[in-house]
Parts: structure tokens; sequence; C-alpha cells
């Protein structure tokens, strides 16, 4: 009799978990279905257009636009056509600079508030003696913007959207003293990448090294350090000083604060 009993709870056991094993699973999927079924859910999307962009650091995005810019064709402008060489020449590389028609896709600033934060970022660098003080403010009147993704064509994720702010053609035969002639603004966060100025100041009364750290600080570069060169075929001015910071993987960047003397313009610049 003990024998059967054990029998029966072996064989009641075994129902049992054949039971749960079988509707145990449907039990749980109807219930999950329950909680979501005719519910509304919000899920936060990346703009159209956007789906390639993620946080580069400030040494990447430097690299990635100095690379885009020396892999385009520019021509030559002409408050500079006298001093600068003619345009860049194409590398060949796999970086891509092209104009972005489409306009910002939510992240980046709009026209209307790009001459607001270039003004800011050149009060910034006026604060920080980059930028001299005679230096005047900019407006939509005088200067002409165009928006440009620079792009690594193998990871397009890797991609810096950036504006860039020229003295307008109607503007270029006044005067340009004390003005601001060219400059790339991160479209993300209103750095100033690059800028050519027309000011008072002369090359003598600066310290390219004190201009280059405070610059350097303010975008948030790491590891710069002076560029060490004999080729005297550089620069088409002999005031400038080339400085390397790191890139992306093994890959550097260099950065080059100069003037040319005839035309009283200082620069400083990611490309070549």
């Amino acid at each position: 009799m003990k024998k059967t009993r054990t029998d029966l709870a072996v064989l009641s056991v075994a129902a049992l978990t054949l039971i749960l094993s079988v509707w145990l699973p449907e039990a749980l999927t109807a219930y999950k279905d329950r909680q979501i079924l005719d519910e509304i859910s919000l899920l936060a999307a990346e703009p159209e257009g956007a789906g390639y962009r993620y946080r580069l650091d400030s040494n990447e995005k430097v690299f990635i636009l100095s690379q885009c810019l020396n892999s385009q064709a520019v021509p030559e402008s002409e408050q500079s056509a006298l001093e600068r060489y003619t345009g860049y020449q194409s590398t060949g590389g796999t970086y891509a600079f092209v104009a972005n028609r489409r306009g910002p896709t939510g992240g980046e600033m709009t026209d209307d508030q790009i001459y607001a934060a270039l003004n800011e970022g050149i009060a910034a660098l006026k604060e920080l003696k980059v930028l001299p003080e005679d230096i005047k403010e900019v407006d939509s009147a005088a200067y002409d913007a165009s928006l440009y993704s620079a792009i690594d064509v193998p990871e397009p994720r890797n991609n810096v959207a950036v504006w860039k702010i020229s003295l307008a053609d109607s503007q270029k035969n006044t005067d340009k003293e004390n003005r601001l002639i060219d400059a790339y603004l991160d479209a993300d966060d209103g750095k100033i990448y690059e800028f050519y100025v027309r000011t008072a100041v002369r090359w003598e009364e600066m310290d390219a090294d004190a201009l280059l750290a405070a610059w350097s600080g303010y975008m948030g570069l790491a590891g710069g350090e002076v560029y060490e060169t004999k080729n005297p075929l550089l620069e088409t001015t002999p005031y400038y000083k080339k400085y390397v910071f790191p890139g992306m993987g093994e890959e550097e960047t260099i950065v080059t604060v100069g003037f040319y003397e005839g035309i009283n313009e200082l620069f400083l610049k990611i490309s070549k």
C-alpha cells in the first residue's frame, strides 16, 4: 500500500509538471500582451538624417574637420589672393566635405542662431586674448553662412556639422579693417575652429604659444605641442607657428597660427 501511494505521488508531480510546462508560457505571454496592447508608448528617436551622429571628443572632431578641409578643392578668395596659396589640393583620401542643403536636423543651431553664437565665440576669444580687442561683431547683413557636413566616408557616423561664415561678396570692396573674414563654427556648440581676421595688431606683438594654448583650452583639446619642421614652403608667409594634436587612432592634426603682413590678417587654421 505504501509503495502504491508513493507511485501515485510521483505520477501526480509528473502530471502537474507537464500541465505547467504547457500552460505557463502561454499564460505569461497573454499577461504581457495585456500590458502593452491598446497602450500608447513613446520612444525617443533621432531626427531624420541624424542616425549616424554620435558624440566625438574635441580632438576627434578637429581631426575629422581638418581632413575634410584638406580634401576639398577651394578657390582662392579675393581678400587674400596675393598672400595665400591658391586653393587646397585633393588628397584622394576618404573624407568628404559637403554642403548640407537639407539644413539643421534638430540638434544643430539654425540660421537665426548662428550670428549670435559667433559673436559669443568672438567675445570669448577676445577675453582669452586669442582675438585682438579691435575685432568687430558680425551680422547677417554683411556675412554669408552655409552649413556643411564633414564626414569620414568609411565610418559615416564620424561626422561634424559646421557653419562656414564669410564676408559677403557685396562687402568685399569695403573696408575690412578689424573685421572677421572667414570662420568655421561648430553647428552644435558654437565653438570656432578656424578664423581669419584683419587687425591692426602686428605679428611681433603677438604670443603665438599663449594664443594657441588659450584656443586649445577653449576647444577642449588635449595633448598639444609645438610641431617642429624645417620645410620653409609650408606657408606663404614667414610669420607662423605650427602645433600638433592627437587626432584619431595614430593620426594627428596640425594647427597653424600665422599672420599675412601685407593685408594685416591674423589666422588660426586646422587645414593645410
